[in-house]
Parts: structure tokens; C-alpha cells; sequence
């Protein structure tokens, strides 16, 4: 009995080291709450996330790991339009759970890749040091039963108020869309401005929706073609913004 529990105990102990519980310490951020608060080295230096980007809109994004193709692809695209994100006073952070000094060579990579391309764009937003995979546990953006370490291709966008406003994955072995992301981008931000609500497949000076329920009596008031309305039913009121 004794030599049995004993024998027992050490399969215990040799699976909680071979297998971390993931699950238990690893979740999903949800849209509302609070964006997870950390301090990492990153190739633009020490990042104390997301404080540092103060009233802005903060994008993280997550790849599985350094110098493989599809990541590159994505990072490339990203450095070269980085400039509209900015515009649209957003701050882009980039994680991997590969170390600082991967990073650094990989980011020099990219850099001579853009040059190679005729480009005049440089990285200017961090890679993040994750080698602990604490961060990337403490967004979820791990998934055991893909690979215990490396992530998946995961985006969070944050409000200035550093609350969660989109939560986006895709696997690895497919890129994002930046002009999507983009687009989602400005449609929270459109949203939160006004007041509104955003259809299927809208862009920037599209028609926007109000929000249902109405205030009382209000559809009433409002005709077909008055000041930019359409009422399409008594619940899709469309408006044209200024």
C-alpha cells in the first residue's frame, strides 16, 4: 500500500512539472473588463503595458514565434501602414514567447527585408519578451491543445480607458487582415463617439444604426429621409453622420 501511494504521488508530481495547468492559470480576457496590466523588455526597451500608451487605443497582438514566414508577412504589412494606426491615435505592441535577444535579430531582419522592398518604413512599435509565456497565459493566447508554448495569432483592442473592446484569434497558419483590423478599429471608435451602432460590412461614411430600443416615442418623430434617417423596420433606424 505505502510503496503504491508512493509510486503514485511521484506520477503526480512528474505531471504537474511536465504539464503545467494551463488551464487554471490561463484565460481569455473578455470584452468590458480591464486589459491585464504588465511590465516587459521589448526591443524599444522596458514597457510598462498598457499604462505607458496612456489615453490611447492600444492593439496587442500575439504570433507563435520569431523568424517563421507568416508572421513576417504580417509584421512587414504592419510596419508600412503603421502610421495610419497612429493616425488614428492607436499604439500598436507586438508579443511572441520567444526571448529579447531573438526579437532583436529578427526585427534587424525585417528592417532589411522593408529596404529590400523599396520601402522606407522601419519597425517602430516593440516585440515583446515573453520567454516566461506569463503574458501570453495571462491573455489566453495559449491553446494546450495546439502547443503548450507558443500562441496562437491573437488581437486585443484596447480603449483609452483601458478596457477591452475586441477580441480576435486566428490560427497560425492563417494571416490577418490588417485593413479588417483596421476597419474594426475605427468602427469601435465610431461607436463610442456617437453613440451608434455599426452594420454588416460597414466602412468609414456608410449609414450607421441607432440603438434599439428607441427612447419612447421617438420612432414616431423620425420620417424616411428626415435630416439623414431611414427607417428600414420599427427596430433598423439608419442615420447618416455628419
Amino acid at each position: 500500500m505505502t510503496r503504491t501511494f508512493f509510486i503514485l504521488l511521484l506520477l503526480a508530481l512528474a505531471s504537474k512539472i511536465a504539464s503545467p495547468q494551463v488551464n487554471a492559470v490561463s484565460r481569455i480576457p473578455l470584452i468590458g473588463e480591464d486589459a491585464p496590466a504588465f511590465t516587459a523588455q521589448t526591443t524599444k526597451g522596458t514597457l510598462h503595458f498598457p499604462s505607458d500608451y496612456g489615453k490611447k487605443w492600444k492593439i496587442l497582438m500575439s504570433h507563435p514565434a520569431d523568424f517563421t514566414p507568416v508572421c513576417t508577412s504580417e509584421i512587414l504589412e504592419l510596419a508600412i501602414i503603421q502610421q495610419q494606426f497612429r493616425d488614428l491615435g492607436a499604439e500598436l505592441a507586438v508579443i511572441s514567447t520567444d526571448d529579447i535577444s531573438l526579437h532583436k535579430s529578427w526585427e534587424r531582419s525585417m528592417n532589411e527585408l522593408l529596404r529590400k522592398e523599396n520601402q522606407s518604413a522601419r519597425l517602430d512599435f516593440p516585440l515583446i519578451d515573453d520567454s516566461n509565456t506569463e503574458i501570453s497565459r495571462m491573455y489566453g493566447m495559449i491553446s494546450p491543445t495546439i502547443d503548450m508554448r507558443h500562441t496562437v495569432r491573437g488581437v486585443f483592442i484596447i480603449d483609452p480607458d483601458n478596457k477591452i473592446e475586441s477580441v480576435l484569434f486566428y490560427p497560425s497558419n492563417v494571416g490577418r487582415n490588417l485593413e479588417e483590423l483596421k476597419r474594426t478599429l475605427v468602427a469601435l471608435q465610431t461607436s463610442k463617439e456617437h453613440a451608434v451602432l455599426t452594420p454588416v460590412n460597414w466602412k468609414p461614411g456608410d449609414e450607421v444604426l441607432l440603438p434599439y430600443p428607441y427612447p419612447y416615442n421617438y420612432y414616431d418623430s423620425i420620417k424616411n429621409g428626415d435630416e439623414g434617417y431611414r427607417n428600414l423596420s420599427w427596430y433598423m433606424l439608419f442615420k447618416k453622420l455628419p
